[in-house]
């Protein structure tokens, strides 16, 4: 099996405490070179559908291999964009989210939701709902000052960043110094005995966190998805990650609402968050024995821990787009690469703590943030760095920077024995010993 291959597959599954020697019932294959991008964006891809394929396994009992087609796990990465009603493509981003320059740089907004939507607009006092006017708009401001405003009022917006600059802020240096993800043991329940399908109560929102009740769903998982019924998911991000699970309206204000969602809950075996730390403290989510998945864009931790945010978010505010765009204009991944990889990975780590509670007990808890899959993914996957691959040699020519030869086998030569010389200018004889 090629390392590089395996590579992210051993560090995730050493952060979900797996058992090292699975990771060999891993095989891969299918063609090179998709979602292309300077990042590793499809080892973060291969690697996080081969966790969730190895929990599955375990869990399950199952000794066969795990198969990871990189074709694919490409067209799943982007199964937004293939997804068709009807012969209807779908609208994955609304005309007012996208990059915008501001007086000192980008800004990229987030306005696919009405409610996120009303906010921008009233945080920038812009009356006409058009990129026109909210270009004009934006471009009158600095970026974090329209990245405060905006928050503010409760709408979505990040002033784009480059990779040392979100480094050097406070909620940088603090996604920097936790790991991938934390799972934690709660208490010491008894061990759960389940009949029946797994229950899974979700409380997601588009994507990763539909990405990994959607994965739960397909393992077989009774999947049962709760929106509030004044914000219902948008319709073809419904079609589109709600496959294989059933969805109710419940609006957990209302007494008898509530009630019906408490006796969901009781019976639940796992339940998966996706809304910003904090928005659901009020409601008592604890359950003995119960395996709880919070997902958030930023963290539950610094002064970004309590804000809402989404893939394109995070892949502005903290580099990627930087890392990815040109001189100019900022660029985005070949896919929403953050979510997708998250949600695999969460549903891994949902299965791994299935497993460890059915035979050591106790509530689990797993956190993830987009935030950290993104430094995961910038800062640990091994890169393609042609400055290894480069050497300078001096001659009569000058300094050259050059390629190494690919030709390597173990004592041969690594490098040529002599420089290019002046074009013509050697004897035309053969060298005498």
């Amino acid at each position: 099996m090629d390392n590089t291959l395996r590579t992210g597959t051993e560090l995730l599954w050493a952060a979900l405490g797996g058992d090292p020697a699975l990771v060999d019932r891993v095989s891969y294959s299918g063609p090179s070179g998709l979602l292309s991008a300077r990042l590793p964006v499809m080892d973060l891809a291969r690697a996080t559908v081969a966790v969730a394929g190895l929990a599955a396994v375990e869990r399950a009992g199952l000794q066969g291999p795990v198969r990871v087609d990189d074709a694919a796990v490409a067209t799943a990465f982007v199964s937004e964009r293939h997804l068709r009603v009807d012969g209807r493509a779908p609208v994955n981003f609304a005309p007012l989210s996208g990059f915008f320059r501001a007086t000192d740089g980008w800004i990229r907004t987030h306005a696919n939701y009405p409610h996120h939507r009303a906010a921008l607009l009233r945080a920038l006092e812009v009356r006409e709902e058009s990129p026109e006017a909210l270009r004009s708009a934006i471009g009158e401001r600095g970026a974090e000052e329209l990245e405060t405003a905006v928050y503010a009022a409760g709408g979505l917006a990040v002033a784009v960043r480059a990779p040392q600059r979100w480094m050097a802020s406070e909620q940088g240096r603090e996604v920097a110094k936790r790991p991938l993800l934390t799972r934690e043991r709660l208490d010491d329940a008894a061990p759960r005995r389940r009949s029946g399908p797994l229950r899974v109560l979700d409380l997601t929102r588009v994507l990763a966190g539909p990405v990994a009740t959607r994965t739960l769903a397909l393992l077989g998982a009774d999947v049962l998805r709760i929106d509030p019924p004044e914000n219902p998911e948008l319709p073809d991000q419904h079609a589109d990650t709600d496959i294989g699970k059933r969805t109710a309206a419940l609006d957990l204000d209302s007494p008898s609402d509530r009630r019906a969602f408490d006796e969901l809950l009781d019976a639940a075996d796992v339940l998966v968050t996706g809304y910003r730390p904090g928005a659901l403290d009020r409601f008592d989510l604890h359950r003995p024995g119960l395996v709880i998945a919070r997902l958030s864009a930023w963290g539950d931790y610094g002064p970004w821990g309590e804000r809402r945010g989404f893939d394109s978010l995070v892949q502005a505010a903290t580099g990627i787009a930087v890392t990815e765009g040109s001189e100019e204009k900022p660029g985005v991944l070949p896919a929403q690469a953050l979510d997708h990889g998250s949600g695999y990975l969460l549903a891994a780590a949902v299965l791994r703590s299935l497993t460890e509670q059915g035979q050591e007990g106790g509530t689990r808890l797993v956190r993830l943030a987009l935030a950290q899959t993104g430094h995961w993914l910038t800062h640990t996957l091994p890169r393609y760095e042609p400055e290894r691959y480069l050497a300078d040699t001096d001659g009569p020519l000058g300094r050259l920077r050059h390629a190494l030869s690919p030709v390597t086998y173990e004592g041969g030569p690594t490098r040529w024995s002599r420089p290019p010389g002046l074009q013509g200018g050697d004897d035309p004889a053969w060298l005498t010993a």
